[in-house]
Formats: C-alpha cells, structure tokens, sequence
C-alpha cells in the first residue's frame, strides 16, 4: 500500500451531522416504514404515479440540468427550460446547481486523484458512493473559482440563494399536498417523497462509485471511468462514462441511436420545441480515433501475451502506419479548413465548405473501415 493511501485510509476529518442525518435517517425509512406502512395499509395509484413521475423528474433535473446543462455546458437552454431544470434538480436534494457543479467540474480535473478528486474511487467503493458527504474531507471543500459563470448565471444565483426554500416545499410541501388531495397524505409522503428521494441518491451515487469500477472502457484507460449499459439505463444514460469522461462537453453520453441515454432524448426533444439549442457533439473523426488508439493498445497486450510470432506484429504495425497516417490527413484538413475560414471570400465559403466536408467524411468511412479490419485481426490473435 502506498504511502499516499496508508494517509488517507487515517485521514481524520468531522463528521457532517447535517448530511449524515439527512442520509442515515431517509435510507432508514426507506427500508423500515415504508414497506411497513405498505404491506399494512398499502400505497394507492395515486402515490405509485407521482412516485415514478418525481423520480423520473429528478434524473432529469440532474443529469440534464445539473451535469449536462451547468456543470459542462454542452448545450443551451432557454430560460423556462432552466428553471425548470433548476426546481427538479434542487428537489433531488444533492445540494445546489452552483455547489454540485464546482465539485464535479474538480472531478473532472483531477479524476482519480485521492488527494483532489471529491469522490475519488482510488478510496474505494465507500467512499466514492457517499462516505466523501459524510465527514468534511479536504478533497470535497467547494472552489467556487471553477464557477464564476454559473455564480453569474441568474437561475444558479436564485437557486443557490433559496436551495433549503425550494428543498423543504418540493420534498415536504408538495407531496403532502398531493396525498391530501388523493386521499393519503402519509402514504404520498413516504413513496413520492421519501422512497423516490433515496432511490434518486442511490441511483446518481452509482456514477461516482459503480461506474468507475464497473464496465468497459473502449475510449480510455488514462481514467477509471467505465460504459455499462444496465448503469446506463438505471440513471438514465449516464453510465457511459467512459465516453463521457472522454468528451466531457458533449451533450450526449451514449452516441448510438440505440444507447440508454434518457437525458439525450429529453435534450434532443427540447431541441425539437426549440428549448434547447448549440448542442455541442464530439466530432466523430475525435471518436472513431479515440476507440481505435484503445484497440491498437490492447492488440498489442495480446500479441505480448501471446506466442504469435513476427508475422502478426508486421500486420499490426502497417495498420497503425495506416491509422497515423490518416489522423495526420485530418490534423493537415482541420489547418486548412482554418485558413480558408480565414482567406476565402464570401462567394466560395459554401463550395469550399462542401469539398472540405466531403474530405471529413471519407477520412471517417477510413477510420470505419480500419476499426472493423482491426477487430477482426484481434480476433484471429485471441
């Protein structure tokens, strides 16, 4: 064991009383009195709907609000979308906009850093999931210089400035409003409030521990962060972290049509209102050369491990020659297409803008096709 992790594994720290209460006493109930009170009086439609609704909502409000939205900016949203955004995720109880989004940008920074990174997993499963909430470690104090557009963001300011407000009457005012309308009061409070309140934590907590051990990683081992498709579908398309870890300012975390990512689809939906616009997306050359450097990488640990002689290795550093020759076409085409933005009169820019895309595109198909020769060539090492 390390010298560092010997340290951290002693690091004395208060304990947070607030948060441990909050935390210990929710997660209590959650398994005690509310499948109590449901096998003695049982939860009605009523609650079982708003249950579902807030809890699908609160997803929302973190990972397209909260992550996508403020801590990455990798889009832009019209204002009723974001406060909007801003109610559903404040009502997830994970602190506010400004807060979350300053200990997540440090995350992102110093990732897998156990004396910086907030929820390091290199301090185990623990810490990563909720233990880095429950005392006040020095890696989780809150920098707000990582965040001065979001302090001068009007809806971050307001939500930061009422958080504990908005809190208590989306947790306890509005549920206990509901069930009095529908006949239960207690039994809304405990499933669309406290049941969804927990399983939310729990859900959002998975991205900082179960998904930097949990996975594949077919972008970059530089990190911990791993894809998981179940991860994915339960916290509504962040477990592709990997991917996400990567290209941290795209607005999507799965790329393929068919990828778990809920909080695509609702960013893609308001795009479609015209709530949503500037979404950003990795270019895919950047994509398609991140995967194949992760297939080069782990071809070569299989031929090392493997008793296959020179005539491999052969085949496999001409498909690399290949790969950087063709990454240093694109680097040449991306100068080019900067100096034609520069040079070009206005009367060319749309022709030259057509040749200079139609370059991109088969630079792509190239890197496609090399993807596939090189699976397959990996394949026949195994």
């Amino acid at each position: 064991m390390s010298e560092s992790v010997h340290k951290q594994d002693k690091e004395v720290a208060p304990i947070n009383w607030s948060v441990t209460a909050v935390l210990g006493l929710t997660f209590i109930a959650a398994i005690t009195i509310v499948p109590w009170y449901g096998i003695v009086h049982g939860y009605n439609a009523w609650s079982w709907l708003f249950f579902g609704i807030f809890l699908v909502l609160n997803g929302i409000g973190i990972g397209s609000g909260y992550h996508r939205l403020w801590s990455h900016r990798s889009y832009e949203a019209h204002p009723a979308l974001k406060w909007f955004l801003a109610v559903v995720g404040g009502m997830s109880l994970q602190n506010s906009i400004i807060v979350w989004s300053a200990r997540h940008r440090i995350h992102h920074r110093d990732v897998d850093d156990n004396d910086k990174d907030p929820y390091s997993i290199g301090r185990g499963f623990w810490f990563a999931h909720i233990g880095w909430m429950l005392k006040d470690y020095p890696s989780g104090e809150i920098d707000l210089s990582v965040v001065p557009d979001l302090q001068k963001d009007p809806v971050a300011a307001w939500q930061h400035r009422w958080y504990w407000s908005l809190v208590w009457v989306t947790n306890l005012g509005v549920p206990l409003l509901l069930g009095w309308l529908t006949g239960d009061m207690l039994g809304m409070f405990l499933l669309a409030g406290v049941a969804r309140l927990v399983l939310n934590h729990h859900v959002t907590f998975f991205i900082n521990s179960l998904a930097h051990m949990w996975g594949r990683q077919p972008y970059t081992d530089e990190n911990s962060a791993r894809d998981q498709h179940f991860l994915a579908l339960i916290t509504y398309g962040e477990g592709y972290h990997n991917y996400h870890h990567m290209f941290q300012s795209d607005y999507r975390c799965g790329i393929r049509w068919w990828h778990l990512d809920i909080n695509k689809w609702f960013i893609s939906t308001c795009a479609l209102l015209g709530l949503v616009k500037n979404r950003k997306r990795a270019p895919m050359f950047k994509v398609l050369r991140a995967r194949i450097n992760m297939d080069f990488k782990r071809a070569r640990q299989k031929l090392e491990a493997s008793s296959l002689g020179g005539r491999w290795r052969d085949l496999l550093e001409a498909e690399y020659a290949q790969f950087a020759e063709t990454v240093r076409e694109w680097q040449q085409l991306q100068m080019e297409r900067v100096q034609q933005g520069r040079q070009m009169l206005a009367d060319r820019i749309g022709a030259e803008t057509a040749s200079l895309t139609a370059r991109y595109r088969e630079l792509e198909r190239s890197l496609q096709l090399q993807h596939k020769r090189l699976a397959l060539l990996t394949a026949q090492v195994m």
